[in-house]
């Protein structure tokens, strides 16, 4: 079932060093299909850290993965040195009734991340 009418996945990526938004981070989502995981979409977050709509369409049930690039973010503010090269989260979409937000606090020695609303 895909629902049209939500958002979809969206993202909000701050960067808890500077205690600003995190722009020009690449964010890549992948969907499980089978045994594999197929690319839907790579994007950087804006000005403001974000990622209003990771799909294209509507969201729909299933697994994900979002990879967000991090050294490519901190070599762009002239941190060569972050621990943390990328980022993995995968997820699970059940509810399509419902958006998915799924922010990053990161920093060059740390990251968390939790479901946002």
């Amino acid at each position: 079932m895909v629902n049209t009418n939500r958002p979809g996945i969206s993202t909000h990526v701050l960067d808890t060093k500077r205690g600003e938004p995190a722009a020009g981070v690449p964010v890549t989502l992948l969907k499980k299909d089978g045994e594999r995981l197929v690319p839907q979409t790579t994007e950087e977050t804006n000005a403001d850290g974000r990622i209003g709509n990771l799909l294209g369409g509507g969201l729909a049930a299933g697994a994900y993965q979002i990879v967000f690039d991090v050294a490519a973010y901190f070599r762009k503010r002239g941190d060569n040195s972050p621990v943390f090269t990328r980022v993995v989260l995968d997820f699970e979409v059940t509810d399509v009734s419902r958006g998915y937000h799924i922010p990053l606090l990161l920093s060059p020695y740390s990251c968390t991340s939790y479901r946002g609303t």
